[in-house]
């Protein structure tokens, strides 16, 4: 049985990195709060041994990703492909990249060290923003943890774009970044 959830998990895994191509808004579900919304402010501990609220990034736009955490190594590949992709995120006017899970801060502190990322990341173990976020409503572990979703929030604490990638029925764990960028340019324009 075990074979069979790893062989599935990994079938998933594989068909969700090879969906590379133009933007698709049938490829994303968006949540509530969406664009047009105040982000819901907040404070969490970061990797950063700091606790670190939305509010501290007022003036600068800010991509929360909320992701499955510790047992999702394509959440982590997604972490180590964005940071590899900094000017293209700086480009498409991301100015920092925060992820957000249920991982307690110490874990989350070592998987970070562990797999050489360097970007901030904030434990949520109680799901408290997460569940603001609405961000478990997307996800393979049903409203345990958060699924695959990101937002885009601006300088002034509104949400400009917002992509839930989680979902059923395909249960996406990993996009390549230029389909993120695609995605998110395309809501821009369509804006």
């Amino acid at each position: 049985m075990a074979i069979l959830v790893i062989g599935g998990l990994y079938a998933v895994y594989q068909s969700s990195t090879s969906s590379a191509g133009a933007a698709d808004p049938e490829r994303y579900d968006v949540g509530s709060p969406g664009p047009g919304e105040e982000a819901p402010d907040f404070t969490l501990p970061g990797t950063n041994g700091q606790d670190v609220s939305l509010s501290d990034f007022r003036g600068e736009n800010v991509l929360l990703y909320f992701h499955e955490g510790l047992g999702c190594q394509a959440c982590w590949d997604q972490i180590r492909d964005l940071e590899a992709a900094t000017p293209q995120l700086e480009e498409a006017g991301v100015d920092q990249l925060v992820s957000i899970t249920n991982a307690p801060q110490d874990l989350l502190v070592q998987k970070m060290d562990d797999d050489g990322l360097e970007s901030l990341a904030l434990a949520d173990p109680d799901l408290a923003v997460i569940e603001a976020y609405e961000a478990n409503k997307y996800g393979m572990m049903g409203d345990t943890t958060a699924g695959h979703s990101f937002i885009l929030v601006d300088g002034q604490g509104e949400i400009v774009w917002r992509a839930d990638y989680g979902g059923a029925p395909d249960y996406t764990m990993y996009l390549p970044v230029d389909t993120i960028l695609a995605d998110l340019e395309a809501a821009r324009t369509d804006r």
